[in-house]
């Protein structure tokens, strides 16, 4: 590819810093774009990823604070993040763990003993999100094991897998990987999307068949400035990923990683998204957006201003096209 000045400042730089990593398919996808394509932006670092703003932190989330044995991140009451790899086939250069995704610090089987251990002592946890890193670059034999292990704790009532390979390598995807996973019902596979072009044929094949192996389909998009912050773009996206059976789940505000200014758009950009999409389009192509507070508050949903008033007699909204409208509460 011919590379830009900034981009080659950039890959120069990246010491101890999240490396860079793209999949021969997804090169294909850029190989011969503008240096302002959209996919391109999302994998190819410039020279701004190098500049840190003072509200930047390497750990924004305080995952470390939260986590009781390595690979294990238990903020929320009933569920908890099992990152079982630090490697993904792709590395987003806004990614919210670049702190720690693409080092060599991998877990070993005393590590996950450790993890099943600890989820099989809390009996409060009811769903495990399966992440990392990108759990679908493991093997399917390690795969199984893991999920074997989780499934059998009776008091996890659910799984989840959060990656990103139908995108960036979809070929993955295959029929032996989807009969590993079947035996581990009920288990829902969170993807993520930043741009209608990564929906190509070769993507719309793969969600189909996990659509087909039964596996529920979400999407969690991140707000990106430049990739995808205007309701044409987020509609369009939203609109192809219903048509290949993903649901479209959350819109996150961009967090506060070092290097991530010039993907950063204001909390007020997302809230305008939201507004141009409900009521405008259906309501299954309209995501949650939500920021994930830094410091490790969690993620906190945020919506347009609906209410006008709203007292003891009745509230009083208004509606997607400015009209108001009225709900006695007696």
């Amino acid at each position: 590819m011919k590379l830009s000045d900034k981009e080659i400042m950039a890959i120069n730089n990246l010491k101890g810093r999240l490396p860079l990593r793209i999949t021969p398919y997804f090169a294909s996808l850029i190989y011969k774009s503008k240096y302002s394509d959209p996919l391109r932006r999302n994998v190819i670092p410039v020279v701004e990823e190098l500049l840190q703003h003072t509200t930047e932190q390497s750990d924004p989330l305080h995952e470390k604070s939260f986590s009781p044995v390595k690979g294990i991140v238990h903020r929320y009451p009933d569920r908890v993040l099992f990152t079982v790899t630090q490697v993904c086939s792709n590395y987003c250069r806004y990614c919210t763990r670049s702190h720690s995704v693409g080092r060599l610090d991998k877990l070993g089987r005393q590590d996950f003993e450790k993890a099943f251990n600890y989820i099989a002592a809390h009996k409060e946890v009811r769903d495990v999100l399966i992440s990392g890193g990108d759990p679908l670059t493991l093997t399917d034999e390690t795969l199984d094991y893991i999920l074997s292990n989780i499934r059998s704790i009776p008091h996890v009532e659910m799984i989840r897998i959060g990656t990103r390979i139908p995108v960036v390598l979809p070929q993955r995807i295959t029929d032996n990987l989807i009969s590993i996973l079947r035996k581990y019902h009920p288990l829902f596979i969170s993807l993520h999307f930043s741009h209608p072009a990564e929906i190509t044929d070769e993507c719309a094949k793969a969600c189909i068949k996990l659509a087909d192996g039964g596996f529920p389909l979400g999407s969690q998009t991140v707000l990106l400035k430049g990739i995808n912050d205007n309701v044409p773009v987020m509609k369009e996206l939203m609109h192809k990923l219903l048509k290949i059976r993903v649901r479209p789940y959350y819109l996150y505000q961009c967090d506060l990683i070092p290097g991530s200014g010039h993907f950063r758009t204001t909390v007020r950009k997302g809230l305008e998204i939201i507004k141009g999409l409900r009521g405008f389009t259906s309501g299954y192509a309209v995501p949650t957006f939500v920021v994930d507070a830094p410091g490790g508050g969690g993620k906190i949903p945020l919506l347009p201003d609906y209410v006008v008033e709203h007292n003891d007699e009745k509230i009083v909204m208004r509606n997607y096209k400015g009209v108001l409208c009225e709900y006695p509460e007696k």
